[in-house]
């Protein structure tokens, strides 16, 4: 009985449980999430800068649209529109020199610079391109390029070879300069012009293949025409002025044309050219590179054309100094591209051309091919083509009137295919 009423009797133990929490905002989570992946990433710049950096470049250039292709030249930026070779940048907020490519836009205090072989064409959105040849340091100078108002372009060149080439400038008051040593050089509108500046020897001086220019040092303001030459004396004397041998002008092949032979390395391939006033002699040559510091082919020849053979399928620049009687050399015609294709025999490619668009001077080509195939318009290597073959393509900026695009493929099976599209910029 006593043992069944203490049983009866006892209550159950209560063990008293207390339970405390702290309240925390999602911000504060968010705030202390960022500063510490803030402080990780802080840590590894300080460790591994140029492996930042990359990484950084690559991260932005996803960002970009996966359809933009070759930077189009038609922004108000400079921009690439033509590399060979080595050529670097320097950003003017850089402290980093880099490999170019054609997704660098250029501005104001942006430095540019070819190693031997390098060359690299910039174009400006009016229309002004400079080709900045080998072994060449350039800095952009201006770049003012809006709407209802003259634009200003510039760049300097500290060393080296600067080739200009301008368009129908948009306003009156509109400007292409060149500036070298302490002078500087307005070219003016549908004009080419070549300078050249050496500070070891302290020579500068350009030359004006078409059109015409100003070059003004100080008071000094001395107007050249074409195949005239206004020199800077080493000793910083007067500008001088004086005429230049003509060089020819070519005939053809015709400049970006696609020639496709059976036998390439066999079959012969005309070239001819205009004779020059006074010439008694032509140093025709064959290149593979813009700035010919690889010649593939060389002759001299009193005729105005001459047949070679012997050149494998590829990419060639060729061009033509004239040489007088007295042994003067004239500056090189301007230099024609042409691709030498070896027709496939039987064997077919896709390659079609879905639309053509225009952005000023300049026309966008969209269309598709086989994957893995190589297209090359108007003479320039297309360097986007997706996996799935299609391409975009923007063309140099082109002068009123009719144009042919000449699009040349080839395929890995060795088959080609040439499209031509007849465009009218207005």
């Amino acid at each position: 009985m006593t043992d069944g009423k203490s049983t009866a009797a006892a209550k159950p133990k209560v063990t008293r449980v207390e339970v405390y929490w702290h309240t925390v905002k999602y911000r504060t989570v968010v705030l202390y999430i960022v500063a510490s992946i803030s402080i990780v990433l802080a840590m590894v710049y300080l460790v591994f800068p140029e492996f930042s950096a990359t990484v950084m470049r690559k991260l932005s250039s996803v960002g970009e649209s996966t359809d933009a292709g070759v930077a189009n030249p038609s922004g108000r930026q400079a921009r690439f529109v033509n590399l060979d070779g080595k050529v670097q940048v320097k950003k003017v907020n850089s402290v980093q020199w880099m490999n170019a490519d054609y997704q660098v836009t250029l501005d104001k205090g942006d430095l540019i610079q070819t190693a031997s072989e390098g060359v690299a064409r910039i174009a400006f959105a009016d229309g002004t391109t400079y080709t900045v040849k080998g072994d060449t340091l350039v800095t952009v100078e201006e770049n003012i390029v809006d709407q209802d108002r003259a634009t200003q372009v510039g760049v300097h060149i500290s060393s080296g070879q600067v080739d200009l080439q301008t368009g129908p400038l948009p306003m009156p008051g509109s400007k292409a300069d060149v500036s070298f040593e302490d002078a500087v050089a307005s070219v003016r509108a549908n004009s080419r012009a070549a300078v050249r500046s050496d500070p070891n020897t302290k020579e500068h001086e350009i030359t004006v293949d078409a059109g015409s220019a100003v070059l003004n040092r100080g008071s000094e303001h001395v107007d050249i025409g074409q195949y005239e030459r206004a020199t800077l004396p080493s000793d910083g004397g007067a500008i001088v002025k004086t005429q230049v041998l003509a060089p020819p002008e070519l005939v053809e092949p015709l400049n970006l044309q696609p020639i496709i032979l059976a036998d390439p390395k066999h079959d012969e391939i005309h070239f001819a050219w205009k004779p020059a006033a006074t010439a008694k002699l032509y140093d025709f040559q064959v290149s593979t590179t813009t700035a010919f510091n690889r010649i593939a082919m060389e002759r001299k020849t009193a005729a105005t054309g001459v047949d070679i053979t012997g050149l494998d399928p590829g990419d060639y620049f060729w061009r033509v100094r004239a040489i007088d009687d007295k042994n003067s050399v004239s500056d090189a015609s301007d230099s024609y591209k042409f691709t030498l294709v070896a027709h496939g025999k039987e064997v077919d490619m896709l390659l079609e051309v879905d639309d053509t668009q225009l952005h000023g001077g300049v026309v966008e080509v969209i269309g598709r091919t086989e994957p893995g195939a190589a297209l090359i318009i108007n003479g320039e290597q297309v360097a986007d083509i997706k996996p799935d073959g299609h391409f975009r393509y923007f063309t140099e900026p082109m002068l009123r009137g009719s144009h042919t695009i000449v699009i040349t493929g080839q395929n890995r099976r060795g088959g080609t295919a040439i499209k031509r599209v007849d465009v009218v910029i207005p």
